[in-house]
């Protein structure tokens, strides 16, 4: 895999997120703050890794995988800086997800996680709400506060 296969890949996730996204909410306009790929085998995330190392550093190593700040990388929905390379998981059968940011957050929870395909998803120093829709091989992601924001990149 080169380079730009990989920015393919995430932009391609983004993409699809986006129009995942901009099937349940009013908002358009809503940024990528973050994206991640699913890998499906050992084999693979070891390849996105290598990858990966090449676009960007290693900023964040979690439970689930590592997490990339990558030269910026222009999608559909505005310049991506993060990238995470998640490790095999059976329940992540999907290509991916994007997370995006939400500027009213209450307001947001409040109007869309009663409706299907919305979940929130408690964390020890944030919470995030996760859509899935059968229709689409990705997850988008809301989170408050927003990755980059918690990691305080600019």
């Amino acid at each position: 895999m080169e380079t730009e296969d990989l920015k393919n890949q995430v932009k391609s996730i983004v993409e699809k997120a986006t129009a995942l996204k901009n099937k349940h909410i009013d908002n358009k306009n809503t940024p990528v703050n973050y994206a991640c790929i699913f890998s499906q085998s050992k084999e693979e995330y070891e390849e996105l890794l290598k990858v990966a190392r090449k676009i960007g550093k290693v900023i964040q190593e979690t439970p689930t995988g590592l997490l990339f700040h990558i030269e910026p990388l222009e999608t559909v929905s505005g310049v991506l800086k993060l990238l995470k390379i998640r490790i095999p998981d059976p329940t992540r059968p999907e290509l991916g997800d994007a997370d995006f940011t939400i500027s009213n957050f209450p307001e947001f929870e409040k109007k869309y996680l009663s409706k299907p395909g919305f979940k929130i998803m408690k964390k020890p120093d944030f919470y995030m709400i996760e859509l899935m829709d059968s229709d689409f091989d990705v997850r988008a992601y809301f989170s408050n506060p927003p990755l980059d924001e918690q990691l305080n990149i600019k």
